[in-house]
């Protein structure tokens, strides 16, 4: 990217983020800002959790006053998928406004799931990830609200969809706005990498020869691709071919690629319909590939038979497809190009680190700083991230780091690309470089208890083996499952899994000890780590009751986990009055 077009995407960047500052905390005016705040959950569970931390966050004047958040989980079941949570919360918000939903503007976040890919977020949930920057300390929920400041005053009633873990950044020239004013759905554009398009949606435009390339325009679509393969973008006339001006991308050749779509609410009463004619779900529907392949001219029904890229195929995955195509065909797709931006996600523990500590552009572009809301952070902590922690000033975080939520006592000591989140931290204990340690309060046999679960940073939580005799298949920090057993003193058939057990993986595997103490609990889950890093054995006490995270969400202590997280924030208080 050009020094020009980094110069402007990060003072417009700014100018959201001012925008929101004075927005925190006041009553906003008619149509200055959304009526209604809608965050999805997985199960009833993160529901709660959710709206106990909104209404927390209202207390505390982090988010704008006089709007509406609501929170909706999808029903107990079958996973639906962003698609049938869109439909889903609909139908809630239908149940709720009646025929005054014609007259509001949404955003509805979509950010159920279990975040298996950045654990630290299962408990209390992505949209409620910290980012450094802020006072009071930014979460992903008010960078949402910050970079999309701009579009309620400019939007007719309906919804704009948007999910939880993606930060689209970007710049127009002042006289213009970005408006979502246009009947049936429209959609922002982003120039990408080809290679990004094949993970995501990519649009079919019908584009002119030119030899510039404005900040910002208006296109109509063809039609719309789901993770198409590169020769399915070249053969459909996906890829463009960059001429110059104002654009944010290096390759000659590029496509554009989804983020965020609106839809008028005539539009979204049809979508409601199509909920009432399908009756309750049995499968995941797609916000993006199941909506927006049914628009635009060149749409062909072929694609609703394509299961490629489905996590669970359902026998009625392909009906439901060819309803949904039927509904919304011939609805308009309407596209603005944001040739001057970037699209950033942040799902994992990699891209956390990546974004947080490395990623000099995006660190720059949104003000990250190197600490938030923490107390004695010295010169032993540069080229890491630290947010809403207390550490004592002997403690050394090497550089690739994030801690947030925690405490660290005198001289600790955390390598290179770790995840310390929500730990207590006794005195002298080393963390070795590429952990990932994570402390949850949990219930168990009726007293609170904490356990601490770690990983390997790129361990693979998600992938699963058939049967316990298969463990050598899965992972820890390198090491196979079994040999990391021996190093703890256990058999393979003492290790348990929660819930199914013909599905075993390290998101299920009962590993983690069950502790009285915070600190305790952390200690001993690093001696267990330290073990099979150094080869020697590392045995919970007998008796000590293990823990997956599965198990941890399913029983975690939700009081007692923000009752610890205001004891932080009164502390990190009184710390910075005191220096």
């Amino acid at each position: 990217m050009s020094q020009g077009c980094s110069r402007k995407l990060k003072t417009a960047t700014r100018e959201k983020l001012r925008k929101m500052n004075l927005l925190r905390g006041r009553e906003v005016l008619p149509g200055e800002f959304w009526d209604v705040v809608a965050v999805t959950a997985v199960d009833g569970s993160q529901r709660d959790s959710y709206e106990r931390q909104i209404r927390e966050k209202i207390e505390r004047k982090e988010l704008p006053l006089g709007v509406q958040y609501k929170v909706f989980s999808d029903p107990p079941g079958c996973k639906i998928g962003n698609g049938g949570s869109t439909l889903y919360a609909l139908q809630q918000l239908n149940d709720i406004y009646g025929k005054a939903l014609s007259n509001l503007r949404i955003l509805l976040i979509h950010a159920g799931g279990f975040s298996q890919r950045l654990p630290s977020a299962s408990a209390l949930g992505k949209i409620l990830m910290p980012l450094p920057l802020g006072d009071p300390i930014y979460q992903m929920l008010e960078l949402k609200l910050a970079m999309y400041v701009d579009f309620p005053s400019q939007m007719k009633p309906g919804l704009l969809v948007t999910c939880a873990d993606d930060i689209e950044l970007y710049s127009i020239p002042e006289e213009e706005r970005v408006s979502f004013d246009k009947p049936g759905f429209t959609a922002l554009a982003h120039p990408s990498p080809l290679s990004m398009g094949t993970t995501h949606g990519v649009f079919v435009l019908d584009l002119h020869e030119r030899s510039s390339f404005p900040e910002m325009e208006s296109a109509s679509c063809l039609s719309f691709l789901h993770k198409p393969s590169i020769d399915k973008m070249r053969d459909s006339g996906a890829v463009c071919r960059k001429q110059g001006g104002m654009f944010s991308m290096s390759d000659s050749e590029f496509v554009y690629t989804d983020s965020t779509y609106y839809m008028d609410f005539d539009t979204a009463k049809s979508i409601l319909n199509l909920l009432n004619e399908l009756g309750p779900l049995k499968c995941e529907i797609d916000a993006y590939g199941d909506f927006l392949q049914a628009l635009g001219p060149k749409a062909t029904i072929e694609y609703t038979k394509n299961t490629a890229n489905v996590t669970k195929e359902e026998s009625s995955l392909v009906e439901i497809r060819q309803k949904i195509f039927f509904q919304l065909k011939g609805t308009p797709l309407n596209v603005i190009l944001l040739n001057n931006s970037k699209f950033y996600h942040i799902g994992t523990t990699t891209e956390y680190l990546f974004h947080l500590t490395e990623n000099e552009a995006f660190r720059s572009e949104l003000g990250l700083l190197s600490s938030a809301f923490t107390v004695n952070v010295n010169e032993n902590c540069s080229g890491c991230c630290i947010m809403h922690s207390v550490l004592d000033l002997s403690c050394s975080i090497e550089a690739g780091s994030v801690v947030e939520y925690s405490r660290l006592e005198a001289g600790v000591s955390v390598g290179g690309g770790s995840i310390i989140s929500s730990c207590w931290v006794s005195s002298g204990l080393s963390v070795p470089a590429g952990a990932f340690m994570h402390t949850l309060c949990v219930s168990h046999q009726e007293q609170t208890t904490f356990v601490t679960v770690f990983f390997g940073i790129k361990d693979n939580l998600k992938k699963s083996v058939a049967s316990p005799a298969h463990l050598e298949e899965l992972l820890l920090f390198g090491f196979n499952l079994t040999k990391c057993l021996s190093h703890w003193g256990m058999e393979n058939e003492c290790l348990k899994f929660s819930r199914d057990a013909s599905s075993c993986s390290l998101w299920n595997a009962r590993l983690f000890p069950v502790c009285s103490e915070q600190q305790s609990s952390f200690s001993m889950s690093l001696r267990m780590l330290q073990a099979i890093l150094s080869g020697t054995t590392s045995s919970p006490p007998r008796g000590t009751a293990l823990m997956s995270m599965q198990d941890c969400l399913r029983h975690k202590n939700l009081e007692e986990m923000l009752k610890l997280k205001r004891e932080l924030h009164h502390d990190i208080k009184q710390g910075k009055h005191s220096i």
